[in-house]
């Protein structure tokens, strides 16, 4: 299988081509092409961590590690099949580049909280639907608690929770004692300045703006 090498942001629109067979998710997955393309282009160290909550829709996340040289690109034209390493929901023992296997709603940032704990600089993408799970918001308000700087969340908003905040989702996080940048997730720029807002002295979210999902 090959890779590729010195592949940009306007290569990945062939790349989603060879991906098929989860149309169903094609919005899910499409919203967060701008800030996973960021993230690991601009703002990802090498010994930072990154995690996929928002696993469900992953085509946009392998189309980003493909670009990277991270996963064969040949693996992309048997996305979902009995035997391909890329599944409708990523499994961290095929792609370490994952950070864990995700899918099911609420475990991500749970998770990061664990992983950030170590002092490792770590990186949680979650959606903004996710949000309805409890488990997020207690993941939230532990880390704000205890001051996790090492944690960083970005979510990607397409209003599709159920919930809406007052002041909006950044407003819900910075209650908890973290600090929070919002931005257009489509404008690269803008969504690296937002990370590069973290202080370090405590959890930082980046929350995403992006077209609402249809």
């Amino acid at each position: 299988m090959a890779t590729l090498t010195a592949v940009g942001y306007d290569d990945l629109p062939q790349l989603l081509t060879r991906l098929t067979g989860d149309e169903k998710h094609d919005w899910s997955s499409l919203s967060t092409l701008d800030v996973l393309w960021v993230l690991h282009d601009r703002v990802l160290g090498p010994d930072d961590r990154f995690l996929l909550s928002k696993g469900h829709g992953p085509a946009a996340f392998y189309a980003v590690l493909a670009a990277k040289g991270l996963i064969p690109v040949d693996a992309l034209d048997g996305f979902g099949s009995f035997s391909s390493m890329l599944g409708y929901h990523p499994d961290r023992t095929l792609v370490p580049a994952a950070g864990i296997g995700s899918g099911s709603l609420g475990h991500g940032l749970p998770i990061a909280v664990g992983a950030a704990l170590t002092g490792r600089r770590v990186y949680c993408l979650v959606g903004d639907a996710e949000l309805d799970e409890g488990s997020n918001w207690e993941a939230v308000q532990y880390a704000g608690r205890i001051e996790l700087g090492s944690l960083n969340a970005v979510v990607v908003d397409n209003r599709s929770s159920t919930y809406h905040w007052p002041g909006g989702v950044d407003a819900r996080f910075t209650l908890e004692g973290w600090s929070a940048a919002r931005c257009d997730g489509r404008d690269h720029d803008a969504i690296e300045q937002a990370f590069a807002a973290a202080t370090g002295e405590r959890p930082h979210v980046v929350v995403a703006e992006v077209e609402r999902k249809r």
